[in-house]
Formats: C-alpha cells, structure tokens, sequence
C-alpha cells in the first residue's frame, strides 16, 4: 500500500507505521489522520498481523497538529477535525492488537496524546514529551485528561498541563509515562523485540485481556469478573489453544525422552 503522510510496512508480523512528514516534524494534517487510520484497518484485518509499531521519520515522533493547515478553519470544520482526531485515538483504545508507540524526538500536542493512547510506549533517551495547549490558548485531546492521570496520577498529570513543562525520555520513563527508555540508536530494535515477544502469545488471548483491561477502567467489579469468566471461556474453546496445548505437550514429551 502506498500514502501520502506515513511509511507502512510488514515484517515478521509486525506493522510499522511511520509518520512522514519530516520537513515540518511530523505535523499532523488531514491527510496523516487518513493515512494512518487506513493503514490501521489494513493491519487489523491481516491475521498475521499481531502487532502494531508506530513511530516517526527524522527527529521527531510528531509535533501535534499542523497549524497552517489549522489557522482558516471555520468552527464547524474545527469541530469535525477534533471529532476525527477523537475518533483515531478511540481506534487505538479500542484496537484489538497491541499498538506500540516507539517515540523519537518532539511528542508533542495530538502526537503526545497519540502515544498515550497506545498500549506500550518506548522511548528514544531524546524524547521529548509535552502538551503545550495551555501556551496557545488551548486544550489537549485525544483523551488525555484521562490516559495521562492513570499513567503518572492527577497531581503529576495536572503539573505537566498546567506548567506545559517538557520532559525527556528518562523522565518519562521515571514518571511512568513510558515503559522503557533505550538509546536513541536502539529505538526500532526494542519496539521490534518487545513486539516480537507479543506475537509469539496468542492473538486472541490478548485480544480479550485487552479488551477487559478497558473494561476495568470503567466497569464494576463484579462485572469485571463476569467479563472474565466469558473471556477465559471464549480463549479455552479456540483451535489455537488446542494446538498450542499440543505443541506444549509435544516438547514436554521430548524433554522427558531425552
């Protein structure tokens, strides 16, 4: 597949999307947001597809939104920018396959917010992270007054809207904003072997784990528990646990016979 804004490529079941727009760091436009929603939906419905990176070209992840593209729209057509932007990020939640957000350079605005909305995020030690919607009069999206509280809590998440302070990839990785920070010429390396021991798990295991780990954001207990009893019953009756009990069975064999 070809685009406009993003690389797209496959590789030992994993797709990388890569944001390419380099020359003006990333920023997000219309045709981005399409791109990258289209590619999305071609990894989803790729069953040998387990695992999704996506990352930036050059020396930024993404800068957020592209303000030229921004400065002459009516209210009704800003509205429907932050609908569609809003919408990406629910796709992302929402995604059945993990999503890893391998972040180089400037995360900053909806590409900050973009990578919260993913599962697992690694950092580049250059990182830069930041929302500074309160310098320019507005407000951050994407669901982040959400995501970023239950990564580094109100008090922290609040300091970082308020002050719009950035931070670096050590200090993500301190705050637990990101789960690992690695050196800038091992980025791509960690998010593919992360990824890679993802994909050697079941699919639709951790499409139900997934799903029910949103659901405990906002459900009850006890329909937590009921949600589980389904899931664990859905994954028990799959060809692929038959096989894999199989396959468990046949090394355990070997390795008593040998």
């Amino acid at each position: 597949m070809e685009f406009e804004c993003i690389i797209y490529e496959k590789k030992d079941g994993v797709a990388i999307i890569r944001f390419n727009r380099p020359q003006v760091l990333n920023a997000m436009n219309r045709q981005l947001w399409t791109d990258l929603e289209a590619a999305l939906e071609d990894a989803k419905l790729d069953e040998g597809i387990k695992v999704v990176i996506i990352t930036g070209e050059g020396r930024a992840f993404s800068t957020g939104a592209d303000l030229k593209e921004s400065k002459d729209r009516t209210l009704e057509q800003y509205r429907e920018y932050l609908e569609n932007l809003q919408e990406v990020s629910r796709r992302i939640i929402r995604y059945p396959k993990p999503i890893i957000a391998a972040v180089n350079g400037y995360a900053l605005g909806s590409g900050y917010e973009l990578a919260l909305a993913c599962d697992i995020r690694i950092a580049a030690e250059s990182a830069k992270f930041g929302s500074p919607e309160a310098k320019v009069s507005s407000s951050v999206t994407g669901g982040a007054m959400r995501l970023l509280q239950d990564l580094v809590g109100p008090a922290k998440a609040k300091e970082l809207l308020f002050t719009c302070e950035f931070i670096d990839g050590k200090e993500a990785e301190r705050i637990g904003l990101v789960n690992k920070v690695v050196p800038d010429d091992r980025l791509m390396e960690e998010a593919m072997a992360m990824a890679q021991k993802i994909a050697q798990n079941s699919s639709f295991s951790i499409k139900v784990i997934k799903r029910g780990l949103e659901l405990a954001k906002q459900a009850s207990l006890e329909a937590l528990m009921d949600y589980e009893v389904e899931a664990c019953l859905a994954c028990v009756f799959t060809k692929e646990r038959q096989e894999r009990l199989e396959e468990f069975e046949k090394r355990k064999e070997k390795k008593g016979g040998g």
